[in-house]
């Protein structure tokens, strides 16, 4: 059976009722027959019906035993990194997304967790980068924003070498195009706002883990930290999750077409995108992976913060916001934006230029998508200075 076959009938039709729509069980308790005798249910942080559906869901999409819902990307990154104890070491992605850096050195941090950023688009330097006294390896793949690519398989290698649980943050991918367990990973993190809600309509965040003791772990700690998904956002990015293959699927398509036409466009300096054959890693992209994804960055050659922000503050159909994963088009300056917590040298350091721009391609055709950039790009180059223009030329 196909996944997206699978994937629709996997979502469970109400057995009281028969409709063919999760319920959404608003409730914060549950009554019970006698003292500790229960439906399966005493108290909502602890379950909902609702959520267990998608955390059921969640488990059968990634390939995993336990799957579980938190209120958001950042919430199921700190759960994971409540697996950890003074002393351990993270060896985390370089190009991370900017609230997982702060998470990581402005919380755990001064718990005694050190974390060490290498490019793990490498695995060399991965290998190279362990201690005894690390526990966990971070990755992002593709990585926010710079679309780094890490070889999950030959890094689960060395994690499990090392006695190091392998961690994957799968948001840009989505199990519709990548699925790190089935490649060696112990655990899955996404923000569940992107691509699986696929709508720009909620926050949530989720975890799935290939064995289900660490589960238990894990689900512990979602109870007694209490940073559940409430039943209405469950059941929306249940809907979400229902036609995630098919806007994967068009996401991939025109993502590659407005790569394609950025990589020709002389006023852009160069273009991070998997799908390109000059991207680094597109090879083991393409081993791993069923798409390419609807992420596209570039940066400009008027490296500039200004010209980056007049660039994305002059487009039409991109709007200008956080996030990424829904239907509309977004654009976004992360040195400004989604990165700002990161200093400045660190984030060149991980290729975060100043005039990096990134979009999230969302459902509309690809051909207004193209001309709404190629009008930007015009206007940019219209207040370029003389000589830059005439480079640019």
């Amino acid at each position: 059976m196909q996944a997206t076959t699978q994937l629709i009938h996997s979502i469970p039709v109400d057995p009281l009722t028969g409709a063919v729509s999760v319920p959404i069980y608003q409730t914060s308790t549950f009554v019970q027959e006698a003292p500790g005798i229960n439906k399966g249910y005493d108290y909502a942080r602890s379950g909902n019906p609702t959520r267990a559906v998608l955390e059921n869901l969640l488990a059968k999409l990634e390939g995993g035993e336990t799957g579980l819902a938190f209120s958001s990307g950042l919430a199921a990154i700190d759960a994971i990194a409540k697996l950890l104890q003074a002393g351990d070491e993270i060896v985390a992605v370089d190009d991370i997304y900017g609230g997982a850096y702060r998470l990581f050195t402005q919380v755990y941090q001064q718990f005694g967790i050190t974390i060490h950023f290498v490019d793990t688009s490498d695995p060399e330097k991965v290998f190279h980068a362990i201690t005894p006294k690390t526990k966990l390896i971070w990755l992002e793949t593709p990585t926010n924003p710079t679309l780094k690519i890490s070889d999950i398989e030959a890094i689960a290698k060395i994690a499990k070498a090392n006695n190091c649980l392998l961690c994957v943050d799968n948001t840009f991918a989505s199990p519709a195009l990548q699925k790190p367990l089935t490649l060696g990973a112990d655990i899955v993190v996404h923000s569940a706002t992107k691509y699986l809600g696929g709508h720009s309509d909620l926050i949530a965040g989720a975890v799935v883990t290939k064995e289900k003791a660490l589960g238990d772990k894990i689900k512990f700690i979602q109870n007694a930290c209490g940073a559940i998904l409430a039943p209405f956002d469950s059941w929306l990015v249940i809907r979400g999750i229902e036609t995630l293959h098919l806007r994967l699927r068009q996401h991939c398509a025109t993502a590659q077409e407005v790569a394609e036409f950025l990589e020709k466009h002389p006023a852009v300096d160069k273009v991070y995108y998997p799908g390109l054959k000059t991207h680094p890693n597109h090879e083991v992209a393409k081993k791993q992976s069923k798409g390419f994804g609807g992420i596209v960055s570039f940066s400009l050659k008027q490296d500039t913060l200004e010209a980056a922000g007049a660039f994305a503050t002059s487009t039409q159909l991109f709007k200008l916001a956080e996030s990424l994963g829904g239907i509309k088009s977004l654009i976004s300056h992360p040195a400004t934006m989604t990165h700002k917590s990161i200093p400045a040298e660190k984030r060149k350091a991980a290729g975060v230029s100043d005039s990096l721009v990134r979009l999230s391609i969302g459902l509309e055709e690809a051909e207004d998508l193209i001309q709404d950039l190629q009008a930007a790009l015009d206007t940019l180059q219209l207040q370029a200075t003389p000589s830059l223009q005439k480079e640019l030329a």
